[in-house]
């Protein structure tokens, strides 16, 4: 598994003045609806639902928001650096500027921690963060997250 195989191009994406996870969720529902045809409100409550089990944000202004879907065929992300971070209750108790969401089939219990794991890694690395807060376009933003695995593979 590698995360060109989870996130497309059209699923990163640059936002400012999200004020809330409420908000955040709703645009990462939108983003999800128009980038794989999920229901936008599916990933929204899902997301919500997963959230209020207990904060995502990990600790360094990153947050891993995930939920699972039925009729999803495979797991997906999004990425959205946020401009102004946003407070997360992370455990460090920073905001939180770098969100990649994960939707996961309902049943897909190693694929969803794989993908997981994949991405606390990738986004746990310092460079490949500060290379991601220094770039505001999409297309730059996806490519880091793509070659950041060329770069862990040697």
């Amino acid at each position: 598994m590698d995360l060109s195989s989870i996130l497309r191009p059209a699923a990163v994406k640059v936002v400012a003045n999200i004020t809330s996870k409420k908000r955040l969720f709703q645009d990462l529902g939108d983003i999800v609806e128009s980038s794989y045809g999920l229901d936008s409100n599916t990933a929204f409550a899902a997301l919500q639902a997963r959230e209020s089990l207990g904060p995502t944000g990990v600790g360094h202004g990153v947050a891993l928001p995930h939920a699972r879907l039925e009729g999803l065929e495979r797991v997906v992300g999004a990425f959205v650096r946020i401009e102004k971070p946003l407070d997360f209750e992370a455990v460090d108790r920073q905001p939180v500027d770098l969100v990649f969401a994960l939707f996961a089939p309902d049943g897909s219990g190693v694929d969803h921690l794989k993908a997981l794991a994949l991405v606390s890694r990738t986004m746990r690395n310092a460079d490949i963060a500060a290379k991601l807060r220094a770039n505001d376009d999409p297309d730059t933003l996806y490519t880091i997250l793509i070659e950041s695995q060329g770069t862990r593979a040697a």
